[in-house]
């Protein structure tokens, strides 16, 4: 048996229930991981409240597609990794067809990615979601070059951060947005060429002033909703503003008519569909993560862990917005 959490209907983090479960056998392309430690994101918690692009299809459900642990077993036709092997979990499933908010569970062998020499598991849980998110958003989707600026908001989350690294490998300037002054000194610290505190400031103004009136070429937006309409105005010409996460949860306009019809290029992105599902853009984006962490130019930010147990509490402290950078469960210590 193993701990394994599970939710009976949507809600607040109290539907969190953590329950003994026996994970079974793997199947065809599946493997059984005991799981050391378990990436927190904001899809778990929208998946949860029934906020999720994707909806619950039944219950009770499990929740969780980012994680490190150790192979225990593998099922029949799967290659390339053996019982005993460190391994990463990359969220390329859904959460109705697998969980890994628990002690053991089965995942896709897709899903596995060898762990990153000298990543502990708690690192190997915080790197794969956040940086894959970001390098496939400002490598391939906008093909950031050296030299753009990139505007990055909720900048001190765990893809803020990313983000920002992920820019100043690239030759990217990254402007970091925060709510309020308290984060400020660590985004710089952090690789922010410069921090804008939107509670403050004017954040399109101020934008334009830190480029010379032209706009950032890109502008990343994990808030979305009626934000975009301020968020547009610090565009320039022909740039993009990309839509990468839904915090608000709040019906987000198209911002152009209200400009005036500029040249605004405005379109959403999501890491499944475009890194994950595509062959050649996974390939190069693993090459580009693994060889950061080598070098250190990139460095997942853990704020703190709970452990499994304290499931209900990690999602409420999570949903409190006050974290800078990633949430992480760990299990079977």
């Amino acid at each position: 048996m193993a701990k394994t959490v599970r939710f009976h209907e949507t809600g607040g983090p109290e539907v969190l229930r953590l329950e003994d479960l026996e994970p079974g056998e793997p199947g065809p392309g599946e493997v059984l991981l005991r799981i050391e430690a378990i990436g927190v994101n904001r899809a778990d918690g929208l998946f949860r409240s029934g906020r999720y692009i994707e909806p619950v299809k039944r219950f009770p459900a499990r929740l969780g597609n980012e994680a490190a642990g150790v192979v225990e077993a593998v099922g029949p036709g799967v290659t390339g990794v053996v019982p005993g092997q460190p391994v990463s979990v990359v969220p390329n499933f859904s959460h109705n067809d697998y969980g890994v908010y628990a002690e053991r569970a089965l995942v896709p062998a897709s899903a596995l990615l060898p762990r990153s020499p000298g990543t502990d598991p708690v690192g190997g849980a915080a790197v794969w979601m956040p940086y894959l998110t970001a390098y496939g958003a400002m490598a391939e989707v906008c093909g950031i070059r050296a030299g753009d600026v990139a505007v990055v908001n909720a900048a001190s989350s765990s893809l803020g951060l990313a983000a920002i690294q992920t820019a100043n490998r690239l030759g990217a300037t990254p402007v970091a947005v925060t709510r309020t002054r308290a984060k400020r000194q660590r985004l710089l610290d952090d690789g922010a060429a410069e921090v804008i505190v939107s509670d403050e400031e004017d954040v399109a103004a101020r934008v334009l002033e830190l480029t010379g009136g032209r706009g950032a070429e890109h502008v990343l937006d994990a808030v979305a909703g009626p934000g975009v309409r301020e968020l547009a105005r610090a565009v320039a010409a022909d740039g993009t503003l990309l839509l990468w996460g839904m915090q608000s949860g709040e019906p987000t306009p198209f911002p152009g008519f209200d400009l005036g019809m500029p040249a605004l290029a405005m379109r959403t992105y999501t890491v499944t569909r475009e890194v994950l599902a595509v062959p050649e853009r996974m390939r190069r984006a693993v090459a580009f993560v693994d060889s950061g962490l080598r070098t250190g130019t990139l460095r997942p930010v853990v704020d703190r862990t709970f452990p499994l147990e304290d499931v209900v509490e990690a999602h409420r402290y999570m949903e409190a917005g006050t974290q800078y950078g990633k949430i992480v469960l760990t299990a079977g210590r």
